[in-house]
């Protein structure tokens, strides 16, 4: 015999064996793909960037969420083919924010920093001989 019985905010379901020979009659429901509550991901069904995705650790708030939202929309929607050379003004500008709030955004070890380097003059030097190619 089954039966349920309540401990706190727990509900403790006790079922038997016999319980459990009959097949399930639960009818699963589709998923809502307009329903604000839901876990969408990153990238919407329509698309867009879910800026509410907990993926993101809440950098789109913030007082440099809106320049991380210009930085990632421009990578994300970037067609070049170095993807994200055409961002750096954005990227930068999110840098500069984030080092004004040291205790909300903290630095990279030296370590990271010297590859966060590496990253920017890579992509300047891709925007460079774009401009070169683009000349000639």
């Amino acid at each position: 015999m089954s039966y349920c019985r309540q401990e706190g905010k727990d509900r403790i379901i006790f079922a038997t064996k016999e319980d459990h020979e009959t097949p399930s009659s639960a009818e699963l429901v589709a998923d809502d793909p307009d329903d604000p509550y839901e876990e969408q991901g990153l990238i919407l069904p329509n698309g867009d960037i879910n800026w509410n995705c907990p993926c993101l650790g809440g950098m789109a708030s913030g007082p440099c969420g809106e320049q991380f939202k210009s930085a990632f929309s421009c990578f994300h929607y970037s067609t070049e083919e170095i993807k994200g050379s055409d961002c750096v003004d954005q990227f930068r500008a999110m840098q500069e924010c984030m080092q004004k709030y040291p205790d909300l955004y903290p630095q990279e070890d030296e370590n990271d920093e010297k590859s966060t380097k590496d990253l920017e003059a890579a992509s300047m030097e891709a925007s460079a001989a774009k401009e070169e190619k683009g000349s000639s």
